[in-house]
């Protein structure tokens, strides 16, 4: 991996010490970056004992670096095999980590009860002797917009932020490459960030192309202005960050960014997450439904739920305290439901000033 200072680093920077109370994560520069140029890159958001057991409990699942089975995994995600809620109690906990949380908060400038989670996967990235992938190869990302695949819609003008993506890593860009690069946006007048953003593969006539040679090949033919346009402003000004394990990215969806490759023979892992404002439904949820999980008979998330803060399930779409949907009736209700777990209403009886009520299991 070269590592030279010509390659224009972005480091990490310490974000704020755990504290026993509530109060922020991020530094006023660390917000202040991620609203005026897209990112903020900290180091120190979430504890290495978690960090270390969801790195654990994902190699004892995914195929070894290197192995034949490595070589055709060419795309996204964890199959399924670490989405949240997955197995990993360590991969659950860091999704709904209160100081990332509150970082995210921070961010967004709401209270951690507005926010609602869409995505958390926690994947794999292979360095890989063929791209076997075709047009869709992940390998060499071309640059891109996260957008298209969350939004409806299209993201509000840049003072006017709606939501927070996350790469948390869980490994080290010294000893397996695959840096992250993003573009900084430099003001109102930058070119790179000209609105509407629509010059990338997968929006409007352009097809959906995620290898870069391809990708950039297809438009020079198709859309020479656009190709030109991308190659001027986009490659020439992507700077790569220099993570660490549990660096953790903060980002937008209107930040153009791309996934760089793997050392050969070398495996990343790195944690995926979205957070949106409650009241922004035209951000999709990526992840499948949490409730889908509750049949599972490890009842991973029977457990998530009984054991959450009032904040965490919120951010899950429970409802909060003092909300519509809670009468004495839908109280008694979801007590009986996950009375087998020890959920605790109080909080929610409390906000309809009818008192602690414990009802017994059926």
């Amino acid at each position: 991996m070269d590592i030279s200072p010509s390659r224009n680093w972005i480091d990490p920077a310490p974000c704020l010490p755990e504290t026993s109370g509530a109060g922020g994560v991020l530094t006023s520069g660390q917000v202040a970056s991620w609203r005026r140029h897209g990112f903020a890159f900290v180091d120190g958001v979430l504890p290495a004992e978690l960090l270390a057991q969801a790195r654990a409990d994902s190699l004892a699942l995914f195929p070894n670096a290197g192995s034949g089975e490595a070589e055709h995994v060419t795309d996204f995600g964890s199959s399924g095999k670490m989405a949240f809620p997955s197995e990993s109690a360590a991969a659950n906990a860091l999704t709904l980590h209160p100081r990332l949380l509150r970082a995210v908060a921070q961010l967004l400038d709401v209270d951690v009860r507005r926010l609602r989670l869409t995505q958390s996967d926690l994947w794999p990235k292979y360095g890989r002797h063929e791209r076997t992938g075709g047009s869709g190869d992940n390998a060499d990302q071309r640059m891109h917009l996260d957008y298209p695949n969350h939004y409806l819609t299209h993201p509000p003008p840049w003072e006017r932020p709606e939501a927070v993506e996350i790469l948390l890593y869980l490994s080290d860009v010294e000893s397996c490459g695959g840096a992250t690069a993003v573009v900084p946006r430099r003001g109102d007048d930058d070119p790179a960030y000209a609105w509407p953003m629509v010059n990338m593969p997968g929006v409007g006539e352009h097809e959906w192309i995620n290898d870069r040679a391809t990708a950039e090949a297809t438009l020079a033919e198709r859309a020479p202005a656009v190709a030109a346009w991308r190659a001027t402003h986009l490659y020439r000004r992507e700077r790569p960050v220099k993570y660490r394990n549990g660096s953790v990215l903060f980002y937008r969806h209107d930040i153009w960014h791309r996934g760089t490759p793997i050392d050969l023979g070398a495996l990343r892992l790195t944690m995926n997450m979205t957070f949106r404002k409650a009241e922004s439904e035209w951000i999709s949820t990526l992840s499948p439904g949490w409730a889908w999980a509750m049949y599972r008979p490890s009842r991973v998330m029977e457990r998530l739920i009984a054991d959450a803060s009032v904040e965490q399930r919120t951010v899950l779409g429970f409802p909060p305290p003092g909300h519509a949907y809670w009468t004495v009736e839908t109280i008694d209700a979801v007590a009986a439901r996950y009375a087998a777990q020890g959920i605790d209403m109080t909080a929610y009886r409390v906000a309809l000033n009818v008192g602690a009520k414990t009802v017994p299991p059926r």
